[in-house]
């Protein structure tokens, strides 16, 4: 059974730092691309990143870009967000997701495979 896990969510300082983590069991992740995603209280759920398998590209959404960093450690089956500079609109719920095996993780209609969420709260 694929499935994915991800934690590393908690209460931080704006300003803070924060590295979620996302864990595959029943499938490997060197060989799917693999999205971070995030839903705000009271918002759509929005794109943060996809790091894609098809052209080796990460992508990420502009309110992000210079502040969040994805890597994968294949020996670990595990992908991070590194998150800095933390703002109180970076708080929401963290998802990661891969899509169908070959397809891009930059069309959500793709996706396949997600976790249970991890929580950002970033609050004085």
């Amino acid at each position: 059974q694929e499935q994915l896990v991800e934690s590393g969510g908690d209460l931080v300082q704006p300003g803070g730092s924060l590295k979620l983590s996302c864990a595959a069991s029943g499938l490997a992740l060197d060989y799917r691309s693999i999205g971070w995603y995030r839903q705000a209280p009271g918002k759509e759920r929005e794109g943060v990143s996809c790091m894609d398998i098809g052209d080796g590209s990460t992508v990420y959404a502009d309110s992000v870009k210079g502040r969040f960093t994805v890597s994968r450690d294949a020996a670990k089956n595990t992908v991070y967000l590194q998150m800095n500079n933390l703002s109180p609109e970076d708080t929401a719920v963290y998802y990661c997701a891969v899509p169908e095996p070959g397809r891009t993780c930059r069309d959500e209609g793709y996706l396949e495979v997600w976790g249970l969420g991890t929580l950002v709260i970033v609050s004085p």
